[in-house]
């Protein structure tokens, strides 16, 4: 029983930030109810080792009342959590949705410059247009009147935003995150297994970790690069996020970028799981601590909850799916990115909860 607990509090603690990467805060968006207010993620506490209080009808687990489909909102933003109020953009934009039973899970990602409608969004100021993806974030925090942003308001309009163009009625959970947070929690990992499947050369780092300078007059940057090359390579923490990060020099940019970071996404739940941390609860403190106040927990139902209901979920019941698009343009100008039909299609399955045949008939979307 106590393995048992252990489980879901891995999962609690892990799993659903493990989804979505490590990360900076989590935003559990419960539809209608009081607005979320942020506390450290320390105030999530781990179950007690102590004997429970003998009663003739124990209460059931939390979260065993969740149940599928769920879908998840899993973001990468660029806040700079050492400057205060700076406004958030969402580079990384994952979706993951669990099918009904909770035993199969599918990861898909959405272009950062996808051409999107926004709606309009009185609370920020915001009248509405046509934007890329990674602006609803950025527009939907700002406060009217001042210089303070509110990243709940951005993660609202950006599930607006999100719902409207998926079909998606409803998110029941979502990650706000940054790349620090990761790489401490792959450090505390002892590192993780990946296969490259493609030469990648960073865009920001040395061979031996460190910066890459700035060229004079900034834009760009000089000296050596870290070279990644195709096979099965082992990452510490600051190898796993760059090689995660880089886009450009790569045949498909920012797709096959957001490819290796569902490649990165799985490898990380898949180590955790190797660890056999079910057995052991101080290691595992470790590892939630090690994230400190990277991790901000914000309202609505608790991680642990959900956690809980995605207890049996493992790498291996965890598909990867790259939706295909190209870029659109008006007057010889860049406008953004677009999917495909192949691409739109598979979001309607999703809407649907059709997946699985959908990709029997497209299984090229299906990523190693």
């Amino acid at each position: 029983m106590q393995n048992r607990k252990l489980v879901w509090w891995i999962v609690g603690a892990l799993v659903v930030v493990l989804l979505s990467g490590g990360g900076i805060a989590l935003a559990v968006s419960g539809g209608s109810g009081p607005k979320p207010q942020a506390a450290p993620i320390a105030s999530v506490s781990a179950p007690s080792s102590a004997e429970p209080t003998p009663s003739a009808s124990p209460a059931p687990s939390p979260g065993a009342d969740i149940d599928g489909p769920l879908d998840l909102v899993l973001l990468g933003v660029d806040t700079r959590v050492t400057i205060p109020d700076w406004e958030p953009h969402s580079d990384t934009i994952m979706l993951l949705h669990v099918e009904p039973g909770l035993r199969k899970a599918y990861l898909y990602s959405l272009p950062r410059d996808l051409r999107v409608t926004m709606p309009a969004f009185p609370k920020a100021g915001f009248g509405g247009g046509t934007y890329k993806l990674t602006e609803a974030m950025s527009r939907g925090s700002r406060v009217p009147g001042t210089k303070k942003t509110n990243v709940g308001q951005g993660y609202e309009l950006l599930t607006r935003v999100l719902s409207g163009y998926t079909g998606i009625k409803r998110f029941q959970a979502g990650a706000i995150l940054n790349f620090g947070g990761l790489a401490q929690l792959v450090e505390r990992l002892g590192g993780v297994d990946m296969v490259v499947d493609e030469k990648v050369k960073s865009h920001h780092r040395k061979p031996d970790g460190s910066m890459r300078p700035l060229v004079p007059g900034g834009g760009d940057y000089s000296g050596p690069q870290a070279v990644y090359l195709p096979g099965r390579r082992h990452f510490v923490g600051w190898q796993a996020i760059d090689y995660a990060r880089q886009r450009y020099g790569l045949p498909n940019g920012d797709y096959d970028r957001t490819r290796h970071q569902r490649q990165l996404v799985r490898a990380i739940l898949g180590k955790a799981l190797d660890q056999g941390l079910a057995a052991d609860p101080q290691k595992l403190q470790q590892v939630i601590t090690a994230l400190g106040k990277s991790l901000v927990y914000v309202g609505g139902r608790t991680p642990l909850e959900y956690a809980y209901a995605l207890r049996d979920l493992t790498p291996a019941d965890l598909t990867l799916v790259g939706l295909p698009g190209h870029g659109v343009g008006s007057g010889g100008s860049y406008k953004g990115e677009a999917l495909t039909p192949e691409g739109r299609g598979f979001l309607t399955a999703v809407a649907k909860d059709q997946i699985a045949p959908y990709l029997a008939a497209h299984p090229k979307l299906v990523n190693k």
